[in-house]
């Protein structure tokens, strides 16, 4: 899997957490740990994603 590819995957899991947890928060039977369980997943992928971004070559000096 190239970096890039990674890289997209993880924006889309991401994303899709964050869709989650806003769904979760507007209902209001949420369980406050499973928001708070969610939004931990996505600090981890947020951090990944900085760290893949960081390992690719940059491509503004092309």
């Amino acid at each position: 899997m190239s970096l890039q590819t990674h890289l997209v995957e993880l924006e889309r899991k991401h994303r899709q957490l964050e869709e989650a947890i806003a769904q979760a928060v507007a209902r209001p039977s949420s369980d406050a740990l499973t928001v708070v369980e969610m939004k931990r997943k996505k600090l981890l992928l947020k951090e990944e994603i900085e760290r893949v971004r960081q390992t690719m070559p940059d491509r503004t000096l092309d």
